[in-house]
């Protein structure tokens, strides 16, 4: 165990140090959900977006989800860059663990994405949102854990594809219809009955409308319980078939 640990920590740590080194990805992966939040949100004050908390306590949930939803789902182009740079066939002769070469990789993932998260909460209290200290720490930790989920699978289909022409329409593919069908601008409660219902098929709705509790305050509910089912459960799903994957690749 203290061996998987150590060649985890060992690959966070090289991946964290390059990350460190530009400040570009840092702050660029907030350009998008700021952009929403500071020229969308204003649209939806004073709208009746939910029965329980105002217009930004709506939107700033699912702007969190979202940086996650794209930012980690391209995660995987990293990868393909060192198979073409020979990175990957070297790490193919080391005895460090597949899972802490795949778990370095994510966890470091999952601190770029709940930093740029919050900041995005930093400028959303600027601008208007008033949420519960444990709400937002919540919203925090499905941003990791949503992180995990989809950066392991983007490495692991990274690893199958063989340039980024073909990796990244099929991440635009699942990414989309992800984002329309869970609810991250608005609530699908306000959407026509039948497209509800759609939407249920999504495992990220739960997750939002989990965040969404949480910033109200509502911790012990149903919608928190099944979005930190679905949270967890597809975060161990996805690091499993991740793990499988760098197995049979040599990565």
């Amino acid at each position: 165990m203290s061996e998987f640990l150590s060649d985890t920590a060992l690959i966070f740590g090289r991946y964290a140090r390059q990350t460190l080194r530009s400040r570009f990805q840092i702050f660029f992966g907030t350009l998008m959900p700021l952009l929403h939040l500071l020229f969308f949100g204003p649209l939806l004050t004073d709208m009746p977006l939910s029965s329980q908390g105002d217009s930004w306590q709506v939107l700033v949930p699912g702007l969190l989800l979202q940086l996650g939803l794209f930012g980690a789902s391209f995660a995987g182009f990293a990868v393909i860059i060192e198979k073409n740079h020979g990175v990957v066939e070297r790490m193919r002769v080391t005895p460090v663990s597949r899972l802490a070469l795949l778990l370095g990789r994510v966890l470091r993932d999952a601190a770029l994405f709940v930093f740029q998260a919050l900041l995005l909460v930093l400028a959303a209290l600027v601008t208007g949102l008033r949420a519960p200290l444990g709400g937002v720490l919540i919203g925090f930790a499905f941003v990791a854990l949503l992180t995990v989920s989809l950066a392991s699978l983007s490495y692991a289909l990274a690893l199958k594809v063989r340039t980024p022409q073909e990796c990244g329409p099929a991440i635009n593919a699942l990414a989309m219809p992800s984002m329309l069908l869970s609810g991250l601008m608005l609530p699908m409660t306000l959407a026509p009955g039948w497209l509800d219902v759609l939407s249920h098929l999504m495992p990220f709705r739960y997750q939002v409308d989990a965040v969404r509790d949480a910033y109200t305050g509502e911790y012990a509910t149903t919608t928190m319980l099944y979005g930190v089912l679905v949270a967890v459960g597809l975060a161990a799903l996805s690091v499993t078939v991740g793990t499988r994957v760098f197995r049979r690749a040599g990565a």
